[in-house]
């Protein structure tokens, strides 16, 4: 089973950017989806972003569609998700997720097997 770590969160001003980093061990990214999802206290967890392994595409949530990119660096086995003109409704807690049944979009969180610990975004105004 993969163990996923996310990395790259943290204090942000309204505006600004932030990468956020998932690293795999035990296995690598290959034939499996890589998603993004967030949780804000008191709210549902989110989709934000997919990267399916099939066809390389990408899908994001309405409501980071231009503003985030997720983007995978194959050699260091790792997933990323640029954050850029955040807003103070972006801050939650972001998990990385693989989801090996690759047919699935990817937009929810049963359509993922493992899933990282979770990294804090915190967006000021």
């Amino acid at each position: 089973q993969v163990q996923l770590v996310e990395s790259g969160g943290g204090l942000v001003q309204s505006g600004g950017s932030l990468r956020l980093s998932c690293a795999a061990s035990g296995r690598t990214f290959s034939r499996c989806n890589v998603g993004w999802f967030r949780q804000a206290p008191g709210k549902e967890r989110e989709f934000v972003a997919v990267l399916k392994w099939m066809s390389s595409t990408t899908d994001y949530g309405d409501s980071v569609k231009g503003r985030f990119i997720i983007s995978r660096d194959n050699a260091k086995n790792t997933v990323f998700l640029q954050m850029d003109s955040l807003k103070p409704e972006d801050t939650a807690v972001y998990y990385c997720a693989t989801g090996s049944i690759i047919s699935r979009r990817g937009r929810v969180p049963g359509d993922y097997d493992s899933w990282g610990q979770g990294t804090q975004v915190t967006v000021s105004s």
